[in-house]
C-alpha cells in the first residue's frame, strides 16, 4: 500500500568558528602593471562557489569590470590565511576582508590621482571603470593603468584583515554570543511509502533560505539543491555499517548514493534580508541548506505511516521492521 505525507522543518545555523575561537580572514589588493587588480587571499574553493563572489564582491566594490580582477587564491607562498573553507564562513568572511581591502586600496588611488593631476585635495574624486576621475570633470582623469606606471618601487596595494564577533560561552549559565550571523532555513517536503516494501520516495519537495542579499541566486540555487540531495542521501541512503569498528560497506557497491533517478526538481525560495555586517548583506550557506533535509523527510515518513524512525539512515528494512513492531504491539 502506497501512503502519502508531508513534513517540515526548520533550522538556524552560526555561521563561522563560533564560541570565541579566533575567526580572521585577510586579503591583499593589488594593481598590476597591465591596469588590472589582483586579489590575494587564501580562500580555498570546494565547490561552494567562493572564487566567483570574492570576484563578485571585488568588482562591486571597485567599480570596475570582472574581467579587469585576476584572483589568486590556495597559494600558499603568495596568499594571505583567510581561514579554512569551513563552516560556511568565506562568503561572510573573507568576503568582508576583500571589501575591506578594496575600499583601502580605492583611497590608495585617490591619493595617487590628485598628486599626478596635481590637485589639492582628494574630495570630488571617483573611482569608476578603471579610472580615477574628478566628479565635476570627467576630463581630469587618470587611468589605472597610468597610475601603475607612475609607481616606481614595490607594490601598489593595500591589505585588510576581518575578525568575524564571537564570544565564548559562559560554562556555568550557558549564555554568550557565539556565532554571528546565523542565517535561517526552512524545508517541506511530500512522501510516498511502500508500507510493502519500506521504499520512500520524494514527490515534492521546497526549499527557503535565507540568504542575506543575493550576491548570485543561480550558485545560491545550485547550493540549495546540492544541500538537498545530500540530506536526503543522508537521510535515506548512506551507511557505513560500522560493525566492532570496522566499515563494512566500504565500497560504492555497498555504500548507496542518490543518482539523478532519485532525486526530483526542488523549489527554491530565496528569502533576501541583508545583513549589516555582511559584505553586501550577504551570508554565507554552505552547511545551512542541508540541516533540514532529513528531518523534513523524517516528519513526512511520520505523517504517511504514523511511525517515528530514529536511526538514520531511514532504510526499507527500518521501516518494514517499525512498522511490523508498531502492528505487533497494536495486537497486544
Amino acid at each position: 500500500m502506497i501512503k502519502r505525507g508531508k513534513g517540515l522543518a526548520i533550522s538556524y545555523y552560526g555561521t563561522g568558528y563560533g564560541n570565541g575561537y579566533p575567526d580572521v580572514s585577510n586579503a591583499i589588493v593589488r594593481l598590476n602593471k597591465d591596469g588590472k587588480v589582483s586579489i590575494f587571499v587564501g580562500g580555498t574553493e570546494v565547490g561552494q562557489g567562493a572564487k566567483t563572489v570574492f570576484v563578485q564582491i571585488a568588482a562591486e566594490t571597485l567599480n570596475i569590470n570582472i574581467e579587469d580582477i585576476i584572483l589568486y587564491s590556495e597559494d600558499t607562498i603568495n596568499t594571505p590565511d583567510a581561514g579554512t573553507a569551513a563552516a560556511s564562513r568565506q562568503t561572510y568572511n573573507t568576503g568582508n576582508a576583500i571589501k575591506l581591502a578594496c575600499e583601502k586600496f580605492i583611497e590608495e588611488l585617490k591619493a595617487k590621482a590628485k598628486e599626478i593631476l596635481n590637485l589639492d585635495s582628494t574630495e570630488g574624486l571617483i573611482v569608476s571603470d578603471s579610472n580615477v576621475y574628478l566628479n565635476s570633470s570627467k576630463n581630469d582623469k587618470v587611468s589605472f593603468l597610468e597610475i601603475a606606471s607612475n609607481v616606481k618601487n614595490g607594490f601598489f596595494e593595500s591589505q585588510a584583515s576581518f575578525t568575524a564577533h564571537t564570544v565564548e560561552m559562559d560554562v556555568e549559565t550557558g549564555q554568550g554570543e557565539p556565532y554571528w550571523p546565523y542565517t535561517f532555513s526552512a524545508c517541506e517536503v511530500e512522501v510516498e511509502v511502500n508500507t510493502l516494501t519500506g521504499i520512500v520516495n520524494i514527490i515534492h519537495a521546497r526549499f527557503a533560505q535565507d540568504v542575506g542579499k543575493a550576491v548570485n541566486p543561480r550558485m545560491i540555487e545550485g547550493q540549495i539543491d546540492g544541500g538537498f540531495y545530500m540530506g536526503q542521501s543522508y537521510c535515506l541512503f548512506e551507511d557505513l555499517n560500522i560493525v566492532d569498528g570496522k566499515i563494512m560497506n566500504n565500497k560504492y557497491s555497498k555504500y548507496l548514493l542518490p543518482t539523478s533517478m532519485d532525486t526530483i526538481d526542488i523549489d527554491k525560495i530565496i528569502i533576501e534580508d541583508p545583513e549589516s555586517t555582511a559584505p553586501f548583506g550577504a551570508k554565507g550557506i554552505g552547511e545551512p541548506v542541508t540541516i533540514p533535509v532529513a528531518p523534513a523527510i523524517l516528519n513526512a515518513i511520520y505523517d504517511a505511516i504514523n511511525v517515528r524512525i530514529n536511526e538514520l539512515p531511514a532504510t526499507p528494512d527500518k521501516i518494514i521492521s517499525a512498522l511490523k513492531k508498531v502492528k505487533s504491539e497494536d495486537q497486544l
